[in-house]
């Protein structure tokens, strides 16, 4: 009797072809983050029930992008950087459940595949997309992390560009803003495989780090855009008033998440 192994696809006799190694995944990033105000019924339209709007600032939304270097337990991958290194952007909203408040993520671009499969394990909605960010340098052209020190950030996905954000650091912060930062609320969906089934997998889970440490956060200003795209919604969360734009170094651990409830939530399959 033979037997296969592998935290994820593909499945082989020694494992080693898994496109995602188990947790727990170590992570160190660079963080631009740009906060702004929508109308609330357009994030409440991505709530699923359960979930319902956050009671205080329901209309508020941080775009994210994020340069990442990643890695197993093992630490492995950062000696071959193509394993380690992605980038990404995403959207978060907050929202309530039960009373608590979490923050959850509607809309994420990654640009590797391996960031993909751990996302759609954790209940990401991730897709492809290009995505780059200005990273600080101490020397040369490139910004320093100071009072005047502008970043740029642009998204696209199918050809299309999806959102531009430059950022001014103004004075270091407290905070690195408050729209993402709370334990993650999010869906585990699968269809079934057979016709008319609905969904073989419908969780929902709680997320969050296992452990986080963090650099001194900075405060901004930030000019955002968004675009409309055939098949993207980011600009229905359309800017109705900015917040403030922050800037931040981390180290993230992710060991598992919480489920919460399952079969609740009234997705459709198709």
């Amino acid at each position: 009797m033979s037997s296969v192994r592998g935290y994820f696809h593909p499945k082989t006799a020694t494992g080693s072809s898994s496109l995602i190694p188990s947790p727990p995944w170590r992570y160190s990033g660079d963080l631009l983050t740009v906060e702004y105000r929508t109308d609330p019924a357009r994030v409440r339209e991505l709530l699923p029930d359960p979930l319902e709007l956050a009671d205080e600032e329901p209309g508020a939304v941080a775009l994210i992008w994020a340069d990442w270097q990643s890695c197993s337990a093992s630490g492995g991958e950062l000696l071959d950087p193509v394993l380690a290194q992605y980038k990404e952007a995403f959207a978060v909203v907050r929202c309530k459940y039960r009373g608590r408040t979490y923050s959850r993520c509607v809309y994420i671009w990654v640009d590797k595949d391996f960031a993909i499969a751990r996302g759609l394990h954790q209940g990401y909605p991730k897709k492809l997309g290009s995505i780059h960010q200005t990273r600080p340098h101490p020397y040369g052209p490139a910004p320093r992390i100071e009072a005047g020190a502008r970043f740029g950030a642009t998204l696209a996905a199918a050809d299309r560009r999806l959102a531009q954000a430059v950022v001014t650091l103004r004075e270091p912060s407290e905070t690195n803003g408050f729209v993402n930062g709370h334990p993650m609320a999010h869906h585990r969906w699968l269809p079934s495989i057979e016709k008319g089934k609905g969904l073989a997998l419908d969780e929902l889970i709680e997320s969050g780090a296992a452990s986080f440490e963090g650099g001194q956060p900075w405060v901004g200003d930030a000019e955002l855009e968004l675009f409309e795209a055939p098949t993207e919604e980011l600009a229905r969360l359309e800017i109705r008033e900015p917040i403030a734009a922050y800037y931040r170094q981390v180290g993230v651990v992710w060991d598992g998440g919480r489920l919460l409830e399952v079969g609740t939530s009234e997705a459709s399959a198709e």
